[in-house]
């Protein structure tokens, strides 16, 4: 009962004495003096009052088994003010060998040589805080703090910057493992928070910190493509280590997802692969905040589309569809909110029928929007947690393809329609497909004769809407024409084994036998014709098997029907539409502008493809990709910055000089003369900002007529003066005559 009344109230002298102490000396005491005294305070109790302290071993023995190591690194977590002592002994060493310590805090090459040898022979903790020093140094190189006085070091050269970064983003994932006794490679969230309630976390996570918000403070200032790429891939090793720091996450995340939309070269590629391993690696932590950055900077990058664009979104499209598989149930919910928004806006432009509301539905950021969700739907269409969203995106582009119902908005059209059969043929399931093509097909432009001549051809795949003037050509007939057939063959040659083959078919043949006879174009008849046979062939081929069934048409056995047929693809149609491919793949071909694609080598680093994995990645061919990459004088700070804007300069004043004697500019620029009286405005042509910038840029010529038209208004505003100066002068000379007169 003593005891526990000790427990209760201490002795008074005891406290008096801690509380003395702890007013006197904690504010000017070191965190290891501190430790020191209460250790001696615990000692002391133990010698005056023995029971207490038996009481406090039975009952709170964690508070007697203290160890003055715990408190070694808690009270701060920059590695700035962490253990100095160990810089002293490193420096003094170099000092001992005979080397002069360095003046103005220089860091030179042979101190970071020291280092790196010491920590790869010895291991020794000193040389690693002084190298994290170091690095810190160079990652805020040029910054206003850099030259601060309270920093170890502040100076250094491009060579050591170069020795510095290559050496620590190689090395310090595997001695950062080292230190805190984690797997060589690899890593779960789970693993780090277990390892936060343990002695080395706290003895070792300033280190941890320092190299990933270092890290991420150069990613900001650098701007070369190839060392951004490098920085990424070996960060990606430690992105285990961002679940201790949510803070850090969130910034690389958002980080990461600039890089990936506007990256050029292998970056696109290496910061997917770094996004895609956080996703993976930490799970909750990050997965909504990828989900939506990533469509949000997609969305950023489809406004426009053209033959040069169109592999790139293509790429991103890819991307994005590969990240939504790593949690389902997850992409489930966020596929679900993004797709219930762009029914919004249908619905907004069925019921307001304004301008504006019209314009964004077909526009290519809300098409390409479906074409990533029908991406989606048809990678992970036997997934049971991503097939609901089949049919409300079927709803959709239904919707979209029925809004405008006029002829410029048949390329619209056309891409909706292969969105269709795509779902249709990925998730089994039939799609009423072949109205909205049959009704092209009875419009006024595509049976009557074409009025504007032939026009030049037009492209489908990279535009939403064409002017008046492109819908009387004869080129634009017949790409819509043959467009038409290669989607309806498609869509029939889905079921070209099914029972009901005949029944699906029937009213598409009758609607094709009537264009055939009201048409007057004599090839356009051919290919309905030719179209026409097949069907009728496939009706032959799947009526004289219906002959011998014996099961109902809602018979789960009717799903079977034609199945080894179907594996080897022997229907009529299905070998029609083999035929059919190559046809438009070689049509599209010769539309292209520019074989050259942004994107198409995206996945190249440098000169060599990237690996599978990097867990592969000899340390050789590491190091020697290191030494190209980080081989030049680029510093992070001042210089580049300085520098970059007088090239930057200099290069638009060529281009300004180069651009009025380029052609290909001019017809890039120009509109359509039919705009104005259209009540939907184009989403393919620019906004009225970059009307007047066209203007400027297209016509430099009319700059000169007005020169000329000022110059000639300054003559004839000089002409009225010389003449009043004759008139005077003529009149002076004739009052003279007369007075001489």
């Amino acid at each position: 009962m003593g005891a526990k009344k000790k427990a209760r109230s201490l002795d008074p002298e005891i406290s008096a004495e801690m509380e003395e102490e702890d007013n006197t000396s904690r504010p000017a005491s070191k965190p290891g003096k501190v430790a020191k005294e209460h250790k001696e305070q615990l000692e002391r109790l133990q010698e005056k009052d023995p029971e207490f302290f038996k009481f406090l071993q039975d009952h709170d023995k964690e508070l007697l088994e203290f160890d003055d190591e715990d408190i070694d690194d808690d009270v701060d977590t920059d590695v700035e003010d962490a253990d100095m002592q160990a810089d002293e002994e490193i420096l003094g060493q170099d000092v001992e060998d005979g080397e002069e310590k360095p003046a103005n805090k220089v860091i030179t090459a042979a101190m970071v040589d020291s280092w790196c040898n010491s920590i790869r022979e010895n291991g020794q903790l000193g040389a690693v805080r002084n190298l994290m020093r170091a690095f810190r140094t160079a990652c805020h190189y040029g910054d206003d703090a850099g030259d601060d006085s309270s920093a170890k070091f502040s100076v250094m050269s491009s060579n050591v910057f170069n020795k510095t970064m290559l050496f620590v983003l190689s090395e310090m994932d595997g001695i950062l493992r080292k230190l805190l006794k984690l797997p060589s490679s690899g890593g779960k969230k789970e693993t780090i928070i277990d390892l936060m309630h343990t002695k080395q976390w706290k003895k070792y996570n300033h280190l941890v910190k320092s190299y990933l918000g270092n890290s991420l403070h150069v990613l900001n200032q650098m701007t070369d493509t190839e060392m951004i790429s490098f920085t990424l891939r070996r960060l990606k090793f430690s992105s285990v280590f961002l679940a201790a720091f949510p803070s850090f996450l969130r910034k690389y995340v958002k980080v990461i997802l600039h890089f990936w939309g506007t990256g050029g070269g292998a970056l696109p590629v290496v910061s997917f692969l770094f996004l895609r391993d956080l996703c993976i690696r930490l799970g909750s932590d990050c997965l909504d905040d990828c989900f939506k950055g990533i469509y949000k900077a997609y969305i950023l990058n489809c406004h426009f589309i053209n033959a040069v664009k169109l592999q790139h979104i293509q790429f991103l499209s890819n991307c994005v569809v590969e990240l939504l598989g790593v949690d389902l149930p997850t992409a489930y919910q966020h596929a679900f909110v993004f797709i219930r928004q762009l029914a919004m806006i249908l619905r907004d432009a069925f019921n307001v029928k304004t301008k504006e509301a019209f314009r964004k539905v077909c526009e290519w950021k809300f098409i390409n929007c479906l074409e990533l969700w029908t991406g989606a739907i048809c990678a992970y269409s036997s997934e049971a947690d991503f097939t609901p969203l089949a049919y409300p995106l079927t709803q959709i582009i239904s919707g979209v393809a029925r809004l405008v119902p006029t002829a410029r908005y048949f390329p619209l059209r056309l891409r909706c329609v292969r969105m269709l059969n795509r779902i249709a043929a990925s998730t089994n399931t039939f799609i009423p497909v072949s109205m909205l093509l049959l009704d092209m097909l009875e419009m006024k432009e595509l049976n009557r004769p074409p009025t504007g001549g032939v026009g030049k051809a037009v492209d489908l795949c990279t535009v939403l809407k064409v002017g008046k003037l492109t819908v009387k050509t004869r080129a634009f007939q017949e790409a819509c024409v043959y467009s038409v057939v290669e989607e309806l063959a498609e869509h029939l040659a889905q079921w070209s084994y099914s029972v009901a083959f005949f029944e699906l078919s029937f009213i598409p043949a009758v609607r094709l036998r009537s264009f055939c006879k009201y048409t007057k174009a004599e090839r356009f008849r051919k290919e309905m014709r030719h179209l026409i046979r097949q069907i009728e062939a496939n009706s032959e081929f799947t009526n004289e098997r219906r002959k011998s069934i014996t099961f109902q048409p809602n018979d789960p056995a009717a799903s079977f029907f034609l199945e080894d047929e179907k594996k080897l693809g022997a229907s009529p149609l299905s070998r029609f539409v083999a035929t059919l491919r190559p046809r438009a793949q070689q049509r599209n071909d010769s539309l292209k502008e520019s074989s050259v694609l942004v994107g198409e080598n995206s996945s190249i680093f440098g000169d060599k493809p990237i690996p599978a994995s990097d867990e592969e990645d000899d340390d050789d061919t590491r190091d020697e990709q290191g030494a190209t990459v980080f081989s030049s004088a680029w510093l992070p700070g001042s210089d580049s910055k300085t520098k970059a804007p007088k090239e930057e300069k200099k290069k638009k004043k060529k281009k300004t000089r180069q651009q009025p004697q380029e052609e290909d500019v001019v017809e890039d620029l120009v509109l359509s003369s039919d705009e104005d009286d259209e009540p939907m405005i184009d989403s393919d042509t620019p906004s009225s900002d970059e009307d007047e910038t066209a203007n400027l840029v297209a016509s430099p010529e009319p700059h000169k007529k007005q020169k000329m038209k000022n110059s000639s208004k300054k003559n004839v505003q000089q002409k009225p003066r010389n003449m009043s100066k004759k008139n005077a002068d003529w009149r002076a000379k004739s009052k003279k005559r007369k007075r001489s007169n």
